[in-house]
């Protein structure tokens, strides 16, 4: 069973593949796009799990590859992990016409696509996302980039990718923790754009997590299909785009006061900041406080922390996590571009928030 999502960009249109057993059928689903030898970029826990199984399909296919494997943790998404990679893609001979796929989760997909983004003025990728948060969200829409110690994705390009396979199978191996993670970004999709779809995943979101295959494809083709269109009317977010990073303004700077670290993953970080999203919604007179519990309540419900008491060890400090919002993508002049709500399903952008009562609740 699976489902072909189109993203449809003029010129560069590609398909996103959700179903199982899509590992199997990588080889004829990256044959149009590969030439040569494909690198292989994975970390060490997805290679000793997926890529034995991606490699045997790609050799079924007449296609040659080149493992690159990185460590695992969010560390990679750096400067030094870019130097190492793109030294390593280079010595694997992989040319301007060549391709390179994408094995892992996000860190992987944003660290590869930035590297194939620079490498000889850029080469062709693919994404093949083995984690909930990568299928329904960062392999999707060419955005590619690593972090800074002011802020997370700082640096980086659009890139788009030629094609993305998210083998729901994948799913089956994910920490329990992670899967969680990865689901903040789904309610996130509910959240901002879609009232109905926020229903179905309050009866049916714990199956989805408890490995029902249909729910969980379900919740990936949706997501996918919803953020395919958006990213289809606005690339390089210069507006709608920007309401996907619902949750998102709070949650890179609680990341990264955390230190990037486990202390805090970044669905969680999505999570909290999505109702302290809604929160400051209510505060301004924009959402109704009903759908900020309603929210909670069902993060909550799942198993998603939603608060930044939630966090354990110390406190983060409200000066310093106010500090690092400033420096998000989406500030100007000094004043942080918000996305707010006027109630589940209604996401809306505003750079009209007075400072003093973010802090106040942070």
């Amino acid at each position: 069973m699976s489902e072909r999502i189109t993203v449809g960009l003029p010129g560069h249109e590609y398909d996103i593949h959700v179903g199982t057993g899509l590992l199997a059928r990588a080889g004829e689903l990256i044959a149009p796009f590969a030439r040569g030898l494909v690198p292989i970029v994975t970390d060490a826990n997805v290679a000793s799990l997926h890529l034995a199984p991606l490699t045997s399909s790609l050799k079924r296919a007449g296609i040659g590859t080149e493992p690159i494997v990185l460590a695992s943790g969010e560390g990679t998404k750096s400067f030094d992990g870019l130097e190492m990679l793109t030294g390593a893609l280079l010595k694997t001979g992989v040319d301007r016409g060549g391709l390179v796929i994408a094995l892992g989760g996000g860190v992987i997909g944003d660290l590869t696509g930035f590297a194939a983004g620079i490498l000889k003025r850029g080469i062709a990728f693919a994404q093949i996302p083995t984690t909930l948060l990568s299928q329904v969200d960062s392999s999707v829409g060419g955005k590619t980039g690593i972090n800074m110690a002011e802020g997370k994705n700082l640096v980086g390009l659009f890139h788009q990718p030629k094609t993305v396979i998210a083998d729901i199978s994948s799913l089956d191996t994910l920490p329990h923790r992670e899967l969680l993670a990865g689901y903040a970004e789904v309610a996130k999709y509910g959240a901002l754009g879609d009232a109905e779809f926020f229903s179905w995943l309050e009866t049916r979101g714990a199956d989805a997590i408890a490995g029902n295959k249909d729910a969980r494809i379900h919740i990936v083709a949706h997501s996918c299909r919803m953020k395919a269109d958006i990213v289809a009317r606005d690339e390089r977010e210069t507006g709608e785009r920007a309401l996907l990073n619902l949750g998102h303004t709070f949650g890179h700077a609680l990341e990264a006061v955390t230190g990037y670290s486990q202390r805090l993953l970044h669905g969680e970080a999505v999570s909290i900041g999505m109702v302290l999203a809604f929160r400051l919604s209510e505060r301004l007179g924009h959402a109704p406080p009903g759908d900020t519990t309603r929210l909670e309540n069902h993060l909550r419900s799942i198993g998603l922390p939603t608060a930044i008491e939630d966090i354990p060890g110390p406190r983060p400090m409200a000066d310093d996590v106010l500090a690092h919002m400033l420096h998000d993508k989406k500030a100007k002049d000094g004043r942080i571009t918000f996305v707010l709500s006027h109630g589940i399903g209604r996401a809306f952008l505003s750079a009209d928030v007075p400072m003093d009562i973010v802090f106040e609740m942070l």
